[in-house]
């Protein structure tokens, strides 16, 4: 046996009650987690699922891997089954709506490359592929929305002109801004981006939708092509 069952840990000291009389901001993330699960499994409690989860080593360790943790890695904690497994994922998925969310409304106004970074980094940096979007941007420069062009390989996308300017087009944008994240966690421009960059700025001005920048997302940081001088 690991650890004693939660019946028999001291009252005061059980993760809900403790929840209960100091809120959830004091629990750590074992115990918030340990609640959500509620049930052990056999000789190990709820709290010992909870640290067997945070454990597991994709692609980080602890809470932010759970953004990212599939169905199959979840169930592969003895006690996880697939409804557990699943109630897991959709709070993953919860909280990254929310954060984003929160994001989108701190800035829909995108006025520097910082912003932008800010708003894909969190769902981006752990993504073990190249995602591909498009920013559409109103005459305000407010946010119209961020498709998902394309999903490619760990060190190259498949995005073209013509799919991003099929979506420009499609919502009425007046300019754009793409995205795109390097895998690798290192946010240098290849040579293939920058020639799709240049691409794209060219045929935007032929159609009259503006390219505003290219930004390339790493683990913990970013490259802007306009700082750069490449636009």
């Amino acid at each position: 046996m690991r650890t004693m069952k939660i019946k028999d840990i001291p009252n005061d000291d059980r993760p809900y009650e403790r929840c209960l009389r100091e809120g959830p901001e004091r629990l750590s993330d074992v115990e918030l987690l340990s609640i959500l699960i509620r049930n052990g499994y056999k000789d190990s409690n709820s709290l010992d699922l909870a640290s067997d989860i945070l454990a597991l080593n994709y692609p980080k360790d602890g809470i932010l891997g759970l953004l990212h943790l599939t169905l199959p890695e979840l169930t592969s904690v003895k006690g996880i089954g697939v409804v557990k497994g699943i109630q897991l994922l959709c709070i993953g998925e919860l909280s990254r709506r929310i954060w984003k969310r929160k994001a989108r409304q701190k800035a829909l106004v995108f006025m520097d490359p910082g912003t932008v970074a800010e708003y894909f980094q969190e769902d981006m940096r752990h993504m073990g592929q190249e995602q591909f979007y498009v920013m559409l941007f109103n005459t305000r420069q407010m946010l119209i929305r961020d498709i998902l062009i394309s999903k490619g390989t760990v060190n190259a996308s498949l995005a073209t002109p013509r799919e991003i300017f099929i979506e420009a087009l499609r919502y009425q944008a007046v300019s754009l801004i793409l995205v795109h994240n390097h895998p690798s966690g290192d946010p240098e421009p290849s040579k293939d981006d920058i020639m799709l960059t240049r691409r794209v700025l060219e045929a935007g001005r032929v159609i009259g939708i503006a390219l505003q920048d290219h930004v390339v997302v790493g683990e913990y940081s970013y490259v802007s092509m306009k700082e750069r001088g490449l636009l």
